[in-house]
């Protein structure tokens, strides 16, 4: 298997044990400040721009994402969600990680049409997932909730700080 899509599955992978450990009230609750957004919220963006993404499509409008507010309250729907996504990452070869494509997004001052591998649209799929995790990682932290993975959030790259003590 190619590893950007292998890179995308293992980072997937961590919705999916997420899911499996959270309720659905904890899922939607957008209690914590300064943005009062959910875990739900979060997960729903992730998996909105990898559905995005993964349509076979020549130019891909990440300002046109599905926002299914369901996924975003119930754990069953965004683990179904998350599944379907994942066979469509699964079904992808080669050829598709090297052909160009073209992506419409608004970067703050309006629409731009950018031109992009689909390997980098894949591996901004990727970091844009792990940024989104280090959000949840703070909502989940402000509602006293820890989950067992040391990586969740973390950029491979990011250095780990090493504990002198």
């Amino acid at each position: 298997m190619n590893t950007i899509i292998q890179a995308n599955l293992n980072t997937l992978q961590k919705v999916f044990f997420l899911l499996s450990n959270l309720s659905d009230q904890i899922l939607s609750d957008d209690s914590i400040p300064p943005y009062y957004s959910s875990v739900g919220s979060h997960i729903r963006h992730v998996l909105d721009f990898y559905d995005c993404i993964l349509k076979s499509d020549q130019i891909f409008d990440l300002t046109a994402r599905c926002r299914d507010l369901e996924v975003e309250t119930n754990c069953e729907s965004a683990l179904k969600y998350l599944s379907i996504l994942e066979e469509r990452l699964l079904s992808l070869g080669d050829l598709d990680l090297k052909k160009e494509v073209t992506v419409l997004d608004d970067l703050g001052v309006g629409k731009e049409k950018i031109n992009y591998t689909y390997s980098a649209l894949l591996a901004q799929a990727n970091s844009h997932a792990i940024h989104h995790y280090a959000i949840i990682n703070y909502i989940l932290d402000g509602l006293k909730i820890t989950i067992n993975d040391t990586n969740f959030g973390y950029n491979p790259t990011t250095p780990k700080s090493i504990n002198l003590n």
